[in-house]
């Protein structure tokens, strides 16, 4: 991967770093065609990086569909598809992690420890793998962007950051691997996290600054539909610092719930 990259820039390529999980979706699949506004090569990576699961997290029902994921990064016009395996990417005695202290606090951070350090560590060698010159990420996973975009100032990386809006399911479901594990019921009711969020996106439009309100509003469309809450929070957009009261800088109001057994997140922005 190195020595192709290093041939591409020797050309005067620009390179634009599409990092996945895989079962890319149509949501993967709109980051890999903005990924051509921003360089000449695309390249995507699939790697599903096991240091950002939990013991108790779904690593071995993760889905994967190598073959699928190569059909639909081709139709995009993508040059290179990178695919480590966990050996190769973390051999025997590796025992280097990357922190970013603060940025994954709270959240996600609070519900799955050690995550985020499993996120900025995996991203930081792909970068290293990959070479890119900007790397495009999803604004659904809010917390994770802020946290990359905050390790790769921090640590020099010379990598350009660019955050692309949540792409949605035509009933407003934000799109996600982990949607395949929904039943045909569970992905009725799951589609009231979007509902939630978008209500308090409109009141927000409409004047209400009162962050307790916008978070009722979005309560009430969860309610008798979700199967438990994880959180449910306005905070800033930069700092991801709790807004509590009122909501008078660019804020997200953010939210992850399971639904039977599926833990899903949407956020949309106030702001």
């Amino acid at each position: 991967m190195q020595a192709w990259s290093a041939e591409a820039r020797a050309r005067g390529s620009r390179i634009a770093f599409v990092p996945t999980m895989g079962y890319l979706h149509e949501g993967h699949v709109s980051l890999l065609r903005a990924a051509h506004q921003h360089g000449d090569q695309v390249v995507l990576s699939i790697f599903v990086n096991p240091t950002q699961f939990g013991p108790k997290e779904d690593l071995s029902r993760y889905p994967r569909d190598l073959p699928g994921d190569l059909a639909k990064a081709a139709s995009a016009g993508t040059a290179v598809a990178y695919v480590p395996e966990a050996p190769a990417m973390y051999p025997p005695g590796y025992q280097t992690f990357v922190q970013v202290r603060e940025l994954e606090k709270g959240l996600c951070g609070d519900r799955r420890p050690e995550h985020f350090v499993g996120v900025a560590t995996v991203v930081l060698k792909l970068f290293q793998a990959v070479q890119p010159h900007v790397a495009l990420f999803g604004e659904k996973d809010f917390q994770q962007l802020a946290v990359i975009t905050r390790m790769t100032r921090d640590l020099d990386v010379p990598v350009a950051i660019v955050g692309c809006p949540t792409l949605r399911e035509p009933d407003g479901l934000a799109m996600s691997s982990r949607n395949s594990y929904l039943t045909p019921e569970e992905r009725a009711r799951a589609v009231s996290l979007s509902r939630g969020l978008f209500a308090a996106r409109t009141a927000y439009a409409a004047g209400e600054r009162e962050a307790s309100s916008l978070l009722a509003l979005a309560a009430s469309a969860l309610e008798g539909q979700i199967s438990s809450l994880d959180y449910l929070e306005v905070r800033d957009a930069v700092s991801l610092a709790p807004v509590v009261s009122r909501v008078d800088s660019p804020s997200i109001m953010a939210v992850a719930a399971f639904v039977g057994r599926t833990r899903l997140i949407d956020n949309v922005r106030l702001g």
